[in-house]
């Protein structure tokens, strides 16, 4: 995830010049525009993914382990293709296919999920609650303007340990750990999506095809550790 660079200018209180903000501000409202726009098309190949994912899920529980590293090292390198391309169309037609294949790794979840007997509450729970964090957000980084991209080397520092904590967990299978690294998940994504939003809103983020791409990946991460939460502390067996 790209971090902003400190700047170094002269500016007011807070960190911020009247005059300079209400210059970039008609750019970082398009820019805004533009990502909420592509991340509502994000949601087709995400949904289309994950309807096929549900139906194959047989292949990623065949060996979830590697399915996982698969996974991980296509969306790394789908991002490094999407910020080569971010000024053309290609860079439009990898963050689609990036969120289909997203999308397509959800299916198992959703399926453990649809087998219970609140299934298609908990899924609506996880996603209002996944809209709510957005919207919160969203509202936050633009009412206050506020510069937020101290944050970015903390917050990729603590998404490194999560991760590394998330693949030792795979082997030690620790229910306790596992629920721990889901709210630890959600509280740092969604300091990212806080982080990427104030990027946009200030003008530190001027390619809306990058900024959907931060933006849906701290959505993704919120989602389907807050549905993971809920299956464990909510889920209703037979």
């Amino acid at each position: 995830m790209e971090l902003k660079p400190v700047r170094t200018d002269d500016r007011g209180f807070g960190g911020y010049d009247a005059a300079r903000e209400a210059a970039i501000a008609p750019d970082s409202q398009k820019v805004l525009r533009n990502t909420y726009m592509l991340l509502a098309l994000t949601m087709v190949p995400t949904v289309a993914g994950a309807w096929i994912g549900m139906q194959t899920a047989s292949i990623i529980m065949g060996s979830p382990i590697l399915s996982f590293f698969l996974m991980l090292g296509a969306v790394i390198g789908l991002q490094f293709g999407i910020a080569a391309y971010r000024n053309s169309v290609v860079g439009i037609g990898l963050l689609l296919l990036m969120t289909g294949l997203l999308g397509w790794f959800l299916g198992p979840l959703l399926n453990y999920a649809l087998a219970l007997k609140n299934g298609m509450q908990l899924v609506g729970y996880a996603a209002a609650g996944t809209g709510a964090v957005f919207l919160g957000m969203g509202a936050i980084a633009t009412t206050t303007r506020r510069d937020f991209s101290f944050m970015g080397k903390f917050l990729f520092v603590g998404m490194i340990v999560l991760l590394v904590a998330l693949v030792a967990n795979m082997f030690l299978q620790i229910p306790a750990l596992a629920l721990t690294i889901s709210s630890l998940v959600i509280v740092v994504f969604s300091l990212f999506l806080l982080h990427d939003l104030s990027r946009i809103v200030t003008g530190g983020e001027t390619n809306y095809v990058i900024a959907t791409t931060g933006v849906y990946l701290s959505l993704f991460n919120i989602f389907a550790n807050l549905l993971q939460l809920l299956m464990a502390f909510a889920g209703e067996r037979d």
